[in-house]
């Protein structure tokens, strides 16, 4: 299996028990993950985008992280986030305005 240059997690509030309890999961998180993977493929960018289980940014959520570059975003509350996500990645960057410090 050849992996991918770039992995996508996306906060979705999963718990130890299994259950979203979570901002994240509140703010509908889980709706951004098909627009995200249409957007990556869209764009020929190879990553894989995964659902994650709570990041513990609870305050800053919806949250998702890029690795390998390790850049965590907040805040991502729909398509307009995402896209501009994607264009700093494109560009060798972060995306400063969703970035968490």
């Amino acid at each position: 299996m050849k992996k991918p240059s770039h992995h996508f997690f996306v906060c979705c509030s999963f718990r130890a028990s299994g259950e979203p309890q979570g901002v994240c999961h509140k703010k509908e998180s889980p709706s951004l993950l098909p627009y995200l993977e249409t957007d990556l493929a869209d764009r020929g960018i190879d990553a894989q985008v995964t659902s994650a289980g709570c990041l513990k940014v609870c305050d800053r959520g919806p949250a998702l992280v890029v690795y390998p570059e390790a850049h965590w975003y907040g805040n991502i509350t729909g398509p307009d986030a995402i896209d501009a996500i994607l264009d700093a990645l494109e560009s060798g960057k972060e995306c400063e305005e969703y970035a968490l410090k």
